[in-house]
């Protein structure tokens, strides 16, 4: 199974305001995400994380992100994802619409 689709419904996002609309646009992590090129990581990392388990696959932009995050903030597999919960920019970075309460990826075998 490749990655997950996320496409939302207009019901599911009634009640939500976009990141994109309270992030600040001037932020290092915007202006780094709009000049990467992510569909790169979606056309050549996609059949990369099929899941074997049927469950979806995450994002090939979101374990992109998660992996550059690492290197700028000298962060631990476990690290990134701790702080990827609690940060709006970054969960931005990683192409998410809608900020996320829970843990992106599960890093008991880490990211690597």
């Amino acid at each position: 199974m490749g990655p997950r689709d996320e496409r939302h419904t207009p019901q599911d996002d009634l009640f939500r305001s976009e990141l994109a609309n309270l992030i600040d646009p001037r932020h290092p992590l915007v202006k780094l995400a709009n000049r990467i090129d992510w569909s790169v990581f979606e056309r050549e990392w996609s059949e990369l994380f099929a899941s074997p388990t049927g469950r979806p696959a995450a994002p090939p932009r979101l374990i992109a992100g998660l992996l550059y995050l690492q290197h700028p903030y000298n962060l631990s597999d476990e690290a990134v994802v701790e702080r990827w919960v609690e940060n709006s920019y970054m969960q931005h970075f990683c192409g998410e619409k809608y900020f996320q309460h829970e843990f992106p990826v599960n890093c008991v075998k880490g990211l690597h």
